[in-house]
């Protein structure tokens, strides 16, 4: 029989530092206390800042999510894990690759490190899957990695509101619910622009479909007041966790 089980939405947004330069995210971070504890850091603004920013946050007590995507060869792989271990990071995201994914877990060590498989990225539908050579639906090849991901070690996927349905019961499945964490971008409040997302869904029926974290940037970024918009999406998050049943 499934059971529900207490979570707090405020602990599951994770805010995207999408920005160029480290005093902007500094800036939002700073507007944000009080109402967002857990921040993605990506690629354009650690190319800003280093881990100097990641370690930073760490300090403040603040979660962070290092968005790089690792892919490389194996060995290179595993020792910028371990780095990014060292600097205190939640969570590190890598490539869906079986041999990515087995030198990630080996870098990662005993570490707290959670690593995140990326399965599909949320800008891609099945026609943009077939221009690269992957046959198949978008549907497929996210099942499929995430179950690399289940056999291998990681602690969870990236999965777009579409597929975290698919992906929950991969995991309920294979008897790793609330171990196996499905972390979601595209998510969008009702009304809002779609950007560059081609598979996205409102919070609330994200965490409905089974995501366990929720990635939003400029919904909460460009918003007139940030803390307001964050705290709207958070209260729209703890209703869907209270009624979802897992």
């Amino acid at each position: 029989m499934s059971t529900a089980v207490s979570i707090n939405a405020r602990e599951r947004l994770i805010f995207a530092l999408d920005l160029s330069s480290v005093e902007e995210a500094r800036a939002l971070v700073r507007k944000l206390e009080g109402t967002v504890s857990f921040f993605k850091v990506g690629m354009e603004l650690y190319v800003s800042s280093g881990p100097a920013l990641v370690s930073e946050l760490v300090s403040q007590g603040k979660k962070v999510f290092l968005d790089l995507k690792f892919f490389d060869v194996p060995e290179t792989v595993k020792r910028a894990v371990a780095r990014v271990a060292s600097i205190g990071a939640n969570f590190l995201t890598v490539h869906g690759d079986t041999k990515i994914i087995q030198a990630a877990v080996e870098g990662r060590g005993r570490s707290n490190l959670k690593l995140l498989a990326v399965t599909a990225l949320t800008s891609l539908d099945t026609h943009d899957l077939h221009e690269m050579g992957f046959s198949g639906s978008v549907e497929d090849l996210v099942v499929r990695r995430a179950s690399k991901a289940l056999d291998y070690g990681c602690n969870g996927v990236i999965a777009s509101p579409r597929e975290a349905s698919k992906v929950r019961a991969l995991v309920l499945s294979a008897k790793k619910g609330g171990e196996f964490l499905i972390v979601t971008p595209g998510v969008r409040p009702a009304g809002a622009a779609t950007d560059d997302h081609k598979r996205m869904a409102t919070p609330g029926d994200a965490i409905q479909g089974g995501a366990d974290y929720l990635v939003v940037g400029r919904p909460i970024r460009d918003a007139a007041d940030p803390c307001e918009k964050a705290e709207s999406i958070i209260a729209e998050m703890q209703t869907a966790f209270d009624r979802r049943r897992i």
